[in-house]
């Protein structure tokens, strides 16, 4: 991959990483604001683990981890011609 490709596959993650943080900030103040009103919803349980914030750091390495695996599986297969 090129240098630029990398830039931008790193930027765009980022961004990624910045909006799952702020619409699970946000997953909680309307969350919040539904509880006061005593308003229900058919969803309810899935708004608990939905208000769980994403780790970079587990992202990262996960991401890591299949980059390792698909170098490893590439090293392992035949040459094309």
């Amino acid at each position: 991959m090129s240098a630029a490709a990398d830039k931008r596959a790193e930027l765009d993650l980022q961004i990624g990483l910045l909006t799952e943080h702020e619409v699970t900030r946000m997953l909680h103040l309307v969350s919040a604001m539904a509880e006061r009103l005593k308003v229900r919803s058919s969803v309810d349980e899935e708004i608990e683990e939905l208000k769980q914030d994403v780790e970079a750091a587990a992202v990262l390495d996960k991401i890591e981890s299949a980059d390792a695996a698909q170098g490893e599986s590439q090293e392992d297969a035949p040459a094309q011609r």
